[in-house]
């Protein structure tokens, strides 16, 4: 008997040994309880779907030979895709993976993000384990833990980013300018005869003379007379009146034998201290920063001319080189060329375009709000200018706004060949980028587009992609459009999205989605249904995602609500 009782205790302690043996050797399941998702429900941050995972290893959990590889998977009606995946490793397992203690268990967390597309608004968030002891692969199902996505950021729309048209360069009146010098002997006033006859002074005369008979041109004369700044202010300003009186005198009479009857400007200036520091800046005196160092520290003029003076070797080559030219009468016809009016340019347009310069057509463009006369101009730019780039660009924004991609990024790409470094062709060029989803190519493209028409609110899409709201706030401004609403939606500005929503000028069924979304998150449940048969209205598909839309998941169980999307 005592034999027997002898073995009987061994088995049982070899029995104990087995049982504790295989019960370590498995890893059971671990629970909800030990997760929290942040966002829950997972929510899109431009195109991307962010999500942090805390979790907890309980006590007695990780065994100490164990490796445990934990990655979220989110999963959707026709797939599913995977996250970052983590890795985690018991004390006895040497590796570069986190250290679990045996007794302590630990906390642990991971970030992951999914690239979002529409069909993963009706999707869960679960976590796949790999855990293994010595090798042996433990079975440890998918564990829930966390509903769908949240995906209003992914409202934004490229399509409705308005493209870049270059302007044109018309001007209705244009400022052009013949000049003419007159020039004197030291101390004296009288006229040259060599100086009237001047190839400057003919080509002056006959230039006023075309302006004048010319309808469309306006012309008037002005005359400043000067003296160089050395010889004495009183001997200066005697010189200059009379220069000036000479001069004006001779052109009076030269337009009264050519009977053109305009204005005529007189002044003068005694001493050209002005002149005479530009010409010094642009010499190539040997001690012009001396020169220029006085008139900056002197500036009454017999200080000036005193020590400049004293400076005798300098003062030999300025009065060789700089002097004799400030000794003048400069001559200004100021014209005015007046352009075609805008009914003249339509009418060109009309019966004979080719009357008309590249930057009449492309202001005729802007004369109308006809989409087809608009593309005609533009392809008669591009067939008779087509080393113009606006005409390829400006076709190109027609095609973009028509939903016309492929034409669109022809013509882009064909305006990019002709001037590569023209902002509106980056800017648009950038808008594609946006399309591909390559935001550091847009990014780099609009780097490229300053002062392009549009800039700003290409600038706020780019940053609502890249889930920077309110800079996506500030580019658009005071801009109306859905992008610029649902960028104050997202930081939460209800009321300026509403009112920014409301002044769309051709609202679609996004603007009211929108809003319906805005009366949601407000607790307003008439504009929501109102919203919503709104926007319905206008695209039926808005049901189905209104339906699946967990802004609108509270009133899934009111019948009004299901009424108008189910």
């Amino acid at each position: 008997m005592k034999r027997k009782s002898s073995i009987l205790s061994l088995l049982l302690i070899v029995g104990v040994a087995i049982f504790s043996t295989s019960c370590s050797s498995k890893l059971t399941p671990l629970t909800q309880n030990n997760f929290n998702v942040t966002p829950s429900p997972l929510e899109t941050v431009g195109n991307q779907i962010p999500v942090t995972i805390n979790g907890t290893f309980p006590e007695k959990w990780f065994n100490k030979n164990a490796t445990v590889t934990i990655t979220p998977i989110l999963k959707y009606a026709s797939g599913e895709i995977a996250g970052t995946p983590y890795s985690y490793q018991g004390e006895s397992i040497s590796g570069n993976r986190i250290t679990i203690s045996q007794n302590r268990g630990g906390n642990f967390s991971m970030n992951s993000s999914f690239p979002y597309s529409s069909e993963m608004q009706s999707s869960e968030l679960y976590l796949r384990f790999d855990g293994r002891i010595k090798n042996k692969r433990s079975n440890l199902p998918d564990l829930k833990v966390a509903d769908g996505v949240i995906a209003t950021s992914a409202l934004a729309d490229v399509g409705t980013t308005p493209p870049s048209v270059a302007p044109d360069g018309f001007q209705r009146i244009i400022q052009d300018a013949q000049e003419a010098n007159i020039m004197f002997v030291i101390q004296q006033a009288n006229l040259r005869q060599s100086e009237l006859n001047s190839r400057d002074m003919s080509e002056w005369k006959r230039r006023v003379e075309e302006a004048f008979n010319d309808p469309k041109q306006n012309v008037n004369v002005e005359v400043s007379a000067y003296a160089s700044p050395d010889g004495g202010l009183s001997l200066n300003e005697r010189l200059a009146a009379e220069r000036e009186r000479n001069t004006s005198k001779y052109l009076e009479s030269e337009l009264d034998k050519r009977k053109i009857d305009t204005e005529v400007y007189a002044h003068y200036t005694a001493q050209d201290w002005e002149g005479f520091r530009q010409l010094v800046s642009a010499s190539n005196l040997q001690d012009k920063e001396l020169i220029l160092r006085v008139l900056e520290m002197y500036p009454d003029s017999e200080t000036r001319e005193r020590e400049i003076k004293n400076i005798s070797y300098v003062f030999e080559e300025l009065a060789g080189t700089i002097l004799p030219q400030l000794r003048r009468s400069r001559i200004i016809a100021n014209i005015e060329i007046v352009g075609k009016s805008d009914d003249e340019i339509m009418t060109a347009w009309k019966q004979n375009p080719k009357e008309l310069s590249v930057e009449e057509l492309l202001y005729a463009s802007t004369l109308t709000d006809d989409q087809s006369v608009k593309e005609n101009i533009y392809q008669y730019v591009t067939a008779n200018f087509s080393n113009d780039y606006r005409g390829w660009n400006n076709i190109g924004t027609m095609f973009f706004k028509r939903g016309e991609y492929a034409k669109a990024k022809q013509s882009f790409d064909r305006a990019a060949q002709v001037n590569p470094s023209a902002p509106e062709v980056n800017m648009n060029k950038a808008l594609f980028a946006i399309m591909d989803n390559d935001l550091n190519s847009a990014n780099e493209l609009l780097g490229r587009s300053p002062g392009a028409d549009g800039l700003d609110e290409a600038m706020g899409l780019l940053n609502l992609l890249q889930g920077n709201y309110n800079q996506a706030v500030g580019a658009y401004g005071e801009s109306k459009s859905n992008n610029a609403g649902l960028a104050q939606l997202l930081v939460r500005d209800y009321n300026k999205a509403k009112q920014t929503l409301e002044a769309v000028d051709n609202p679609d069924a996004v603007t009211a989605y929108l809003l319906a979304i805005i009366a949601s998150r407000t607790n307003n449940f008439n504009e929501v249904t109102s919203n919503l048969r709104t926007a319905i209205g206008r695209d039926r598909s808005i049901a189905a995602k209104a339906l699946n839309d967990l802004e609108f998941a509270k009133y899934r169980t009111n019948q009004e609500f299901m009424s108008i999307v189910g």
